[in-house]
């Protein structure tokens, strides 16, 4: 989510009068691949661009074809094979070992649906929304880079020819892998071919504390693009903590912050009794992830005081972070917002030097 508020505010900045944009889009990837599906590079017809689609090999192709798909105002979709040791396919020799389509489609600044403006209506949704798009169209290219965001996840709307019956099996298989989905459908007698792309909300993070160590956790949540929100005395926590939270409570008022399928809690405040008030607070909550500093004995000894089976509670991480032998501050919060990401995407959060098979799940 963080790239695609970085794409709204290059987008927001154009001014159209004199000047024209396009967006690039990862469709589907094969083999290996730095980005993945939904990855996006924002640009502009003065070079400037945003987001990325790879790791840096394919970017300045990628600018060239945007821009080609600007003087021509119509999508154009490309694949960059980089399987082969071939000199002159882009990206080759760059480590990349796979097969990225990318669809790139030129922005209509008048059009309220064009994808940016769609973009727009989920960032600070709290439940994941899903986009379609024509990716493949081999009889018909004025559907190619076709989208439509889902207002409706139980009863989308008809897109281009397809009808609702035929979406929702789609959408819901989607919905239940959690990642994007490609599909082949019917559109007035031709095979198309149609991503259902699966987009995460934003990573809620709420933290318990105020003390300085509160600091390195919200700054490494704030380069990860998650929201964040803080409980703690104002008196102790300093400008640069306000500044970095969108939203600042007392403990009194913890029960009012919202908990969704996509939050995580962190209790970090050092002081027992606080975290063991906030502990039982935020279980029945049910978060999918919550933290909590100390060691093993702490969390044995806050489970006889509260009567309750801290040990069996999937969701409670105690002690919280992955093994790195994190000292400080910051490399303390490192380790917890890896732990995060590896319970969110359902990862042990292992070396990936002894991961048996490929980098990504593949279908």
């Amino acid at each position: 989510m963080k790239e695609i508020r970085r794409i709204i505010q290059e987008y927001e900045q154009i001014d159209f009068s004199t000047e024209k944009a396009a967006l690039a889009s990862v469709v589907n990837v094969e083999e290996s691949s730095y980005r993945r599906i939904g990855a996006r590079m924002l640009v502009r017809s003065n070079g400037v661009w945003t987001g990325g689609i790879s790791g840096g090999c394919l970017e300045r192709d990628a600018l060239q074809r945007s821009q080609m798909a600007i003087f021509k105002n119509e999508a154009t979709r490309v694949l960059y094979d980089t399987m082969d040791d071939d000199e002159n396919q882009i990206g080759v020799g760059l480590g990349c070992n796979g097969r990225i389509e990318v669809v790139f489609t030129p922005l209509d600044p008048t059009d309220s649906n064009n994808e940016v403006t769609q973009l727009k209506r989920i960032i600070d949704a709290d439940q994941p929304a899903i986009m379609l798009k024509i990716i493949e169209a081999p009889e018909d290219s004025s559907l190619l880079g076709e989208h439509q965001l889902v207002e409706d996840l139980s009863h989308p709307a008809p897109f281009v020819g397809i009808d609702t019956d035929t979406l929702i099996p789609h959408i819901k298989e989607t919905l239940s892998k959690k990642k994007p989905r490609l599909f082949v459908c019917n559109v007035n007698g031709q095979q198309v071919k149609l991503l259902v792309e699966f987009i995460r909300p934003e990573t809620r993070l709420i933290i318990v504390g105020d003390n300085y160590d509160v600091l390195a956790m919200l700054g490494i949540a704030k380069e990860l693009g998650w929201e964040t929100y803080l409980i703690g005395k104002a008196k102790k926590m300093s400008k640069a903590m306000f500044e970095m939270a969108k939203r600042v409570v007392d403990y009194d008022q913890a029960d009012e912050l919202p908990v969704h399928d996509y939050t995580a809690v962190m209790l970090m405040s050092h002081d027992y009794n606080k975290d063991k008030a906030m502990l039982p607070l935020f279980a029945a909550k049910c978060p999918p992830y919550m933290g909590m500093l100390g060691p093993k004995k702490r969390l044995l000894k806050m489970q006889d005081d509260l009567g309750m089976d801290l040990e069996n509670m999937d969701f409670l991480h105690a002690p919280t972070g992955l093994e790195v032998g994190a000292e400080s501050p910051s490399e303390i919060a490192l380790s917890i917002a890896a732990e995060i990401v590896a319970v969110f995407r359902k990862k042990p959060g292992g070396l990936l030097k002894h991961k048996k098979g490929t980098i990504y799940d593949r279908d």
